[in-house]
């Protein structure tokens, strides 16, 4: 982790300038067409005018986590926060699960924003002053952020209700980390009482603060578990030699690059927002398979990472072919596949379009392009897109001048707060600006 930290500093110094990103305050946006842009100048200023209380509710939710399927305090301070706001709140879609109901001042279309809420079980050293009370469990993957910035959302939008054409859902998610929460929520009925018309979601990530990322289709890697089940009776230098004939077999990467090295995400030579990047067109395993025996079986297991879908069903084949090709035909059983959740695919038309708008409001640099898919995480959103046309963004949290790392999920994982002004700012004018389009 020391390491991934340095890495991730020494890039820091070519990243912002070259992109654009700093941690002031941004200008307010110029009015060329004052009737056009009012809307946009209200959410600036209403964002800045409720920040400092978004930092505390954030700092709240990091100080007094809960994890997947226990969030009750969380969603006791999520439902006063939104009725206080004067909007309608439903909590019987799943678990601790809160569904916020703000309808505009005249008809339109129906947009959801989706937030998490469940920490981690970790008890990772945390460099805030704000630390866990709650030993073993931390927001050690910006949670706590997510569900700042979609309450900020919902009191500026609120503000702005009379400017309002239809009607936004706040979705406040359980059991994120578990794979659970968005499944379960679609399957309790959520979308026979809300049923939006486009959904939209962001997660913090390593990347320089108030860098919005995003592209079409698949934002993370492929995640699939395989397991091989053979007989017994195959030594374990031998179960070791085949893992490794295995992941060698499968193993593909572009540019020679080592996409499993995520410092490398910042890197403006080979990370996500180069074209060339290494985040693209590859398979790899976890590395060493992991061996046991059961019922007389001997069993290996792994999991791998594929960016594209239509290379996933050569997987299991050419795992059989290694196997058999190594002499080991009559001692196989099976090969397949035990785990795998699906993966964020965001809407390529809602994509372009959000990408314009962000653009054209904030200037060129307020969205960076994505060229690649990220290993290792994944984000159970997918499941709402499977339902519904929707966005996934990535937001950067790090500020590398301050030595802030925001590498999920990590040691000393720390955000930038600034991150909840842009988050709350950017996504509000996008939501208007969807709502007002016909």
């Amino acid at each position: 982790m020391k390491r991934l930290i340095l890495t991730l500093l020494c890039f820091a110094s070519s990243i912002l300038p070259a992109q654009g990103f700093n941690n002031k305050k941004e200008k307010a946006i110029p009015s060329k067409n004052l009737n056009e842009q009012t809307i946009h100048q209200s959410i600036q200023k209403e964002t800045d005018k409720i920040f400092s209380k978004l930092v505390n509710i954030r700092r709240d939710f990091h100080e007094n986590p809960e994890l997947a399927g226990k969030e009750k305090q969380t969603q006791e301070k999520i439902k006063k926060y939104l009725l206080d706001l004067g909007i309608e709140v439903q909590t019987e879609s799943y678990g601790h699960s809160v569904v916020g109901i703000l309808k505009g001042d005249k008809k339109g279309r129906k947009i959801a924003w989706r937030s998490d809420m469940d920490a981690l079980p970790n008890d990772y050293p945390d460099p805030e002053t704000f630390k866990s009370k709650i030993k073993g469990i931390q927001h050690g993957c910006g949670h706590d952020i997510h569900m700042a910035i979609g309450l900020g959302i919902a009191e500026v939008l609120a503000k702005n209700k009379q400017s309002l054409k239809g009607t936004v859902y706040f979705i406040f998610q359980p059991e994120e980390e578990t794979f659970k929460g968005a499944k379960e929520m679609l399957h309790n009925g959520l979308l026979s009482r809300i049923n939006p018309d486009e959904i939209y979601g962001l997660h913090v990530t390593a990347t320089p603060v108030g860098q919005i990322m995003v592209k079409p289709n698949e934002m993370f890697a492929y995640q699939k578990k395989i397991r091989i089940q053979l007989k017994n009776g195959l030594s374990e230098d031998v179960l070791n030699g085949l893992g490794k004939k295995i992941s060698n077999s499968l193993f593909r990467t572009s540019n020679g690059g080592k996409p499993w090295e995520l410092q490398s995400i910042v890197d403006p030579k080979i990370g996500l927002t180069n074209p060339d990047t290494i985040f693209k067109d590859y398979l790899f395993t976890d590395g060493k398979f992991n061996m046991y025996s059961k019922n007389n079986e001997s069993f290996l297991e792994t999991y791998l990472y594929e960016t594209n879908s239509i290379n996933l069903d050569k997987i299991i084949p050419t795992v059989q072919k290694v196997i058999e090709d190594n002499g080991y035909k009559d001692q196989l059983l099976s090969v397949s596949f035990v785990q795998g959740n699906p993966t964020i695919v965001n809407d390529e038309r809602l994509t372009r379009s959000a990408t314009e708008i962000l653009q054209n409001l904030y200037g060129k640099n307020a969205v960076a392009p994505d060229y690649g898919q990220v290993p290792f995480f994944n984000d159970d959103f997918s499941y709402f897109q499977e339902k519904i046309p929707g966005v996934y963004f990535f937001l950067g949290g790090s500020n590398f001048e301050k030595g802030m790392i925001a590498m999920n999920h990590s040691p000393n994982f720390q955000v930038d707060e600034e991150s909840i002004r842009t988050g709350v700012k950017s996504f509000s004018s996008l939501i208007v600006e969807r709502l007002n389009r016909n």
